[in-house]
């Protein structure tokens, strides 16, 4: 059996850049590495051709009346940039203080290699286990994974699964466990807006023209009222009633506001009235400005009124919101609410809907859902509960995973999502990390559960 952490390390040493052709190397290189880490545990492994980055199908096959668990993972990485704010290069694996750090360890290398190591731990110990597994690894995670769905449509015959088995979400503390049973969608548009035809001198022209920074700073702060709610009309009308259970599961937390706030770094929260910051987060749609552009950007001064900004917007969505319920109410109230004296133009980007699991034993359990996705829920239960000590919580999270709901719509199937980094691990950020211990843990509950899960 090989050895997790440093398989870890040789892949985060590929630099799996999905969003840059330069990285495309880096990304082939990842790809050939999974394939051959899969085919040395036994899987018959596919490389699914796609018009980006290939998807990897590993299948161990078995009898239909085995269960069979489909466990997804993406290979591709965020942009490492900034580099000057990492304290060690990215794609160089460094181990310090407990943590391996580099691009990928928590999002999602880390996390994926845990779930390789447990069933490679689980077939060397019993050969002939009574389980069929598929791995369903993608390289377009980071970009949308637009190929995904195609991919699903073609392929679902070979997809009868159980449920869906992940590790792409968080947890509050490296000793509590948390099962995600929520992620919220994404709705997301560039708005870029011209007033002359070049940038301008501000002394000969300023005072003539609307100033395109003018007028999508305008824009954005409109989209919002004073007390933080997205100043949208309809926006609210589909949001779900939490369900009590779910502000009993996340008061167990054990985190304070203050801490929180300390972690965050901010003089104070700005979250809607009515709700805690942690149930604005898990509970509450959202709307972002993620970019903004215009102007001259460089060190000192140069007084131009530029001829284009724009800016990114994101809204994350919550049960029962859509994109494409969101996204018609958002583009109505940029085009209100520009003035008539710029033109501007709004970009499309991708989307994810929200996704919503209930566990076994709730309020609101349906009452046909499947005896295998019980047997797994409460499998991880107990695992969980074993390993750290503590039961888990289950609790709805922030982030969206978009695949997720597209595996419901098409295959039918829920998925069980096992959070395992860390808020300190910094995703998406400099110097991200990955805890080895929860590593090694989320490990051991992964192959406990999937032993269970066979009868063993």
């Amino acid at each position: 059996m090989f050895d997790p952490v440093e398989k870890l390390k040789e892949f985060v040493r590929f630099p799996s850049v999905s969003t840059d052709s330069k990285y495309r190397d880096g990304m082939r290189g990842a790809q050939e590495f999974v394939t051959g880490l899969l085919r040395s545990l036994g899987f018959a492994v596919e490389v699914v051709k796609t018009d980006l980055h290939p998807i990897i199908l590993a299948q161990r096959d078995g009898p239909a009346t085995w269960p069979h668990v489909i466990i997804y993972g993406h290979y591709d990485v965020q942009p490492p940039d900034p580099l000057g704010l990492w304290k060690t290069p990215p794609f160089e694996p460094t181990e310090r203080d407990g943590r391996l750090w580099g691009r990928g360890t928590a999002d999602n290398k880390g996390p994926l290699m845990a779930h390789i190591s447990a069933v490679g731990r689980l077939l060397e110990k019993a050969p002939s286990l009574p389980l069929r597994i598929t791995f369903l690894i993608e390289g377009e995670e980071e970009t949308g994974s637009p190929s995904f769905l195609p991919f699903l449509q073609r392929y679902q015959h070979r997809l009868d699964g159980d449920f869906v088995f992940l590790s792409d979400t968080g947890i509050p503390r490296e000793d509590q466990m948390v099962i995600t049973c929520g992620l919220r969608g994404l709705t997301l548009c560039e708005v870029e807006v011209t007033g002359a035809r070049m940038d301008l001198h501000s002394g000969l022209h300023g005072g003539v023209l609307r100033n395109p920074i003018q007028a999508l700073s305008e824009l954005c702060a409109s989209l919002h009222t004073p007390d933080g709610r997205v100043n949208i009309p309809g926006f609210y009308d589909c949001v779900l009633e939490v369900e009590p259970w779910e502000r009993e599961e996340l008061r167990k937390l054990g985190t304070s506001e203050a801490e929180y706030r300390e972690f965050l770094g901010i003089p104070a929260f700005h979250a809607p009235p009515g709700f805690t910051p942690f149930e604005a987060v898990r509970f509450l749609p959202t709307l972002e400005f993620n970019g903004i552009r215009g102007g001259y950007q460089g060190e000192g001064s140069k007084t131009v009124i530029p001829s284009q900004a724009s800016v990114k917007i994101s809204c994350r969505l919550v049960p029962d919101q859509t994109p494409r319920k969101i996204r018609p109410l958002l583009y109505a109230a940029i085009r209100e609410r520009l003035p008539k004296d710029v033109s501007y133009r709004i970009i499309d980007q991708h989307d994810a809907t929200p996704y919503i699991v209930v566990p076994p034993g709730r309020s609101n359990t349906p009452k046909d859902q499947p005896a295998r996705l019980a047997q797994a829920f409460r499998a991880i239960d107990a695992a969980a509960g074993e390993v750290f000590g503590r039961p888990p919580l289950y609790l709805r999270e922030g982030g969206s995973v978009p695949i997720i709901a597209d595996i419901k719509r098409v295959l039918g199937l829920d998925s069980v999502l096992l959070g395992l980094f860390l808020p300190e691990d910094n995703l998406h950020a400099p110097n991200e990390s990955f805890n080895l211990q929860v590593m090694q843990k989320g490990s051991t509950v992964s192959e406990r559960m999937l032993s269970a899960l066979a009868g063993r």
